[in-house]
C-alpha cells in the first residue's frame, strides 16, 4: 500500500510576486498537483517562476463537490500543494473542508507561510498589534452591516476587514454612523502594488477621504480599526492622555499635538482639545510667573 500523500498549503504574494519564499516555490515545484482557487489568477506566478505542474481546480463553489476525488489522491500518496488567488488559503478563502477532511483520514497538512493580507495591513496600521480580530467582508446589505457593527463597537480588540472596492464606500459610510467619529481607522488599499497607499484618519473623516480622492474608491482593501480604550478607569484613562498630550505639545503645535493624542488614545477629539487649550493656558501662566 503507497504510503500517504501530503497536503501542502503554501502562501502565494497579495499583489508583488517577488515576495514569495524559496520554500513556496521549492514546494510547488515538486508537488504532484498544484490546487488553485482560480488557475486562470494563478498561471503568471507559476509562468514566473518556471513552475509547470498539472493543476486542480478548487474554490467556494466545488470544493465540496471535489473533496473525494483530492481526498483519494493524498491517500493513495500524492502531493497536493494547495494555493489561493492571493496570499495564505483558508483565510477568507477555500480550502477548510479538504483540510479538515485531510486531518480526520491522518493526512499530513504542512504549512508553507508567507504573505497574508490582513497581517500585512495590521503591521503596518500603527494600532495595537497584541490583540485582534478578524472580521472578513462585513455583510453586504447596510442593515446587517450596521448590525454587525454595533456589536463590535465596545471590542478592545483592534478589528480587521476586508472589503471591496464597490462597497467600501458604504461600508466606511456604516462605520462612522456606528462608532465613534475619533476611533482611529487605517485604509490599506493595493498592499505591495504599485498604488499602495496606508491612510490613517478617523471613523468619522474615513468618508470624506474617499470622496476627496476617487483613486481611494479603487483595489483591495483591508480596513484596520483601533478597539475601544481597555483597561483602567476613567480617572486612569484621563492621567494618560495628559501624560501623552504634554509631551506632544512640548514638541509639536497644538493641532498636531491634539490629533496625534487622540490616534494614540481613543480619546474624543473635544475632550483631547479642551485639555489641550488648559495645558497650554497654564504653560503660559507658569512661563509669565
Amino acid at each position: 500500500m503507497a504510503a500517504q500523500g501530503i497536503l501542502y498549503l503554501v502562501a502565494t504574494p497579495i499583489g508583488n510576486l517577488a515576495d514569495v519564499s524559496f520554500r513556496a516555490i521549492e514546494t510547488l515545484k515538486q508537488a504532484d498537483w498544484i490546487a488553485c482557487e482560480d488557475t486562470r489568477h494563478s498561471l503568471p506566478l507559476l509562468h514566473h517562476y518556471g513552475i509547470d505542474r498539472p493543476l486542480l481546480t478548487l474554490h467556494e463553489h466545488n470544493e465540496t463537490a471535489c473533496l473525494d476525488s483530492m481526498l483519494g489522491r493524498l491517500q493513495a500518496g500524492e502531493s497536493i500543494a494547495l494555493i489561493s488567488d492571493a496570499g495564505t488559503p483558508l483565510i477568507n478563502d477555500p480550502g477548510f473542508p479538504l483540510v479538515r477532511a485531510a486531518i480526520a483520514a491522518g493526512i499530513r497538512v504542512i504549512p508553507i507561510p508567507g504573505p497574508c493580507a490582513l497581517m500585512t495591513a495590521l503591521s503596518a496600521s500603527g494600532l495595537p498589534t497584541h490583540r485582534f480580530s478578524f472580521e472578513g467582508f462585513p455583510p453586504r446589505k447596510s442593515t446587517a452591516r450596521v448590525s454587525l457593527l454595533a456589536s463590535l463597537k465596545n471590542e478592545t480588540r483592534t478589528l480587521i476587514f476586508y472589503e471591496s472596492s464597490h462597497r467600501v464606500r458604504d461600508f466606511l459610510g456604516d462605520l462612522a454612523d456606528v462608532f465613534p467619529g475619533e476611533r482611529p481607522v487605517v485604509i490599506a488599499r493595493e498592499l505591495t502594488k504599485r498604488f499602495e497607499t496606508l491612510a490613517r484618519t478617523t471613523a468619522g473623516e474615513a468618508p470624506a477621504l474617499l470622496d476627496s480622492n476617487p483613486d481611494m474608491r479603487k483595489g483591495e482593501f483591508v480596513i484596520v480599526v483601533a478597539g475601544q480604550p481597555e483597561g483602567g478607569t476613567n480617572e486612569t484613562r484621563t492621567r494618560e492622555m495628559q501624560r501623552i498630550l504634554g509631551l506632544l505639545l512640548a514638541e509639536c503645535s497644538l493641532k498636531s499635538a491634539v490629533r496625534l493624542t487622540v490616534q494614540i488614545t481613543g480619546a474624543g477629539k473635544d475632550e483631547v482639545y479642551r485639555e489641550a487649550l488648559r495645558l497650554k493656558a497654564v504653560n503660559h501662566q507658569t512661563d509669565g510667573g
